[in-house]
This record gives structure tokens, C-alpha cells and sequence, in this order.
């Protein structure tokens, strides 16, 4: 009898090919659905979408929802080993519970930008938020920033990397010669890389991303001690991770010295936010254009 989240001797070394229509969906659609979102919102008329109804945006955060699951359970049915389906499933189940959370908190957040909203600020120093009166209603604006950035975040995205860790693991081959990547793997690498980058960054995820990456490189030096590499697949999340890695450091670097950023990242870990640079510095160049 064979339980679920054993694997089985018969498919121990099995590989499978490069699934360049799942990664090509996935990438598409985490660039369409989740990083094109707030700039649908922005861009579009708010005639069109007004303030009290949903975005633009929020129909792709919802497409989102659906459709993410959907491929990472089609990823995992891919996988060459049978993976822990139990652990799947929930992981999968809170995924969605955290990214429809964040569906609603991100929604009321980013409608506020067409108020005077700063994402650069906190919630209590924003101009349009610290003089509400009674009080209490800014208590309320930081429980849906809460909700938002640190619950919602938490339920969407550990699962989300739980999900291709385990993913990941199935990843291994004793053929050497099945450890190269195709073509396809390296011309989707680099916006797989960008938006993982765009993910950690917006998601203040970093922890979550950087013991992901070493629960992986442990993993790799553990398995090639058995002669076991990873295959196409494995290889492609390992080298987009290392990516991301590298491009967090260099837009760390570049704002290092940005006062007012610093003031707001004021944490031993320093990752400002994509959103929050556009707020500060892209808002006031636009808004210096306009006044020439």
C-alpha cells in the first residue's frame, strides 16, 4: 500500500523534460496578472472603474488567484517522484485563503494612491491619514495595512516557496547528461529572475526567499553526494533564485544612501519596496515635468 507523500522505488530516477509551457505560463502570468495589477489600476480611467467599486487591478488579482493554484498543482503533477500531496493541498489552500486577503487590503491601499497616499511613508505619517478624526480610524487603516503587507503576505508567500521546494526536490537525476538546460530555459530565465526579484522586494520577503535559497543549496550538496544532479527543471529555479539574488543586492546598493527610504526600512534588513521608490522619486519627477 502506498501512502500519500512516500515516494515510490520504481520512479526514484525518473526525469522528465523541460516544461517550458508551464514555466512560460507561469512566468506570463506572474508578470500580467500580479506585477501588471497596480499599473492597470493607475493607468486605466478611474470613469471606467470608479473608487468605490473594484480596479482593473483587482480583476487581475482575482484571475490571479485561480490561476496560479491551477499551475503549480499542474507543476507538481509533472514532477518525476511522487511528492507529499497532503502537504500540496493545504499549502495550496492557504495560498489562495492569503492571496485573496491580500486582494482585499492591497485593493483599498492602492485606490488611495488617487487620494494623496505616500507609500513611501507609514500609515500614520501619511498626510491624508494622520489627521483623521476620531483616532480610531487610523487604528483601522493599520489593521488593513496589516492584513495587507504582513498577513496576507505571510499566507500567500510561504506557501507559495513551500510549494516549489517540494516541487524542487524531485528535481535530481543520476544522468549527468540531463543536467543541461534547453534554450527556452535560458531565454525565460532572466524574467522568471526579475519578477522573483520584484516578488521579494514588493513581498518584503527576503528571510522567506533567502532560507528557501539555502534550504535549496543544502539540498544540492546533499544529493550530489549520493551522484545525484538536478535535471532541467531544478536547474532553472536554482539559477533564477541565484538571479534574484544578485539583483536584490544591486538595487539594495544603488539606494543604500536614500534617507527617506531608510527612515521607513529602518530594520537590520534594508530591501525598500519597488512601489515605494515610484511614490517618492517618480511621482515628484513627474509632478516637476508637469510644472515646467
Amino acid at each position: 500500500m502506498l501512502w500519500h507523500g512516500t515516494v515510490k522505488n520504481e520512479d526514484t530516477f525518473k526525469t522528465s523534460p523541460f516544461h517550458f509551457d508551464l514555466w512560460f505560463y507561469f512566468t506570463l502570468q506572474n508578470w500580467v496578472l500580479d506585477f501588471g495589477r497596480p499599473i492597470a489600476m493607475i493607468i486605466l480611467p478611474l470613469e471606467w472603474f470608479p473608487l468605490n467599486k473594484p480596479s482593473a487591478g483587482d480583476y487581475f488579482h482575482m484571475a490571479y488567484n485561480v490561476i496560479t493554484p491551477f499551475l503549480l498543482l499542474k507543476l507538481i503533477e509533472r514532477s518525476p517522484k511522487t511528492l507529499p500531496r497532503s502537504m500540496i493541498y493545504v499549502s495550496i489552500i492557504m495560498f489562495v485563503m492569503g492571496a485573496s486577503i491580500h486582494l482585499v487590503g492591497d485593493s483599498v491601499n492602492h485606490r488611495l494612491i488617487f487620494s494623496g497616499y505616500q507609500h513611501h511613508l507609514s500609515v500614520r505619517e501619511n498626510p491624508i491619514i494622520k489627521n483623521l478624526k476620531p483616532e480610531t480610524l487610523i487604528d483601522s487603516f493599520e489593521l488593513l495595512y496589516y492584513y495587507d503587507e504582513y498577513l496576507g503576505h505571510s499566507m500567500w508567500y510561504i506557501p507559495f516557496f513551500l510549494i516549489l521546494f517540494i516541487y524542487f526536490t524531485g528535481c535530481f537525476t543520476p544522468v549527468e547528461e540531463e543536467s543541461r538546460m534547453p534554450v527556452a530555459a535560458l531565454l525565460l530565465m532572466g524574467p522568471s529572475s526579475l519578477y522573483y526579484w520584484y516578488l521579494v522586494t514588493e513581498g518584503q520577503i527576503f528571510i522567506l526567499y533567502i532560507f528557501t535559497f539555502f534550504a535549496m543549496m543544502a539540498l544540492v550538496m546533499h544529493q550530489k553526494r549520493k551522484g545525484l544532479v538536478l535535471d532541467s527543471n531544478g536547474l532553472f529555479l536554482f539559477y533564477s533564485f541565484i538571479i534574484t539574488l544578485v539583483l536584490i543586492a544591486v538595487w539594495v546598493v544603488w539606494l543604500w544612501n536614500d534617507k527617506i527610504l531608510r527612515k521607513k526600512y529602518p530594520g537590520v534588513i534594508y530591501i525598500p519596496e519597488p512601489w515605494a521608490f515610484y511614490t517618492l522619486h517618480m511621482n515628484n519627477l513627474h509632478a516637476a515635468k508637469e510644472s515646467l
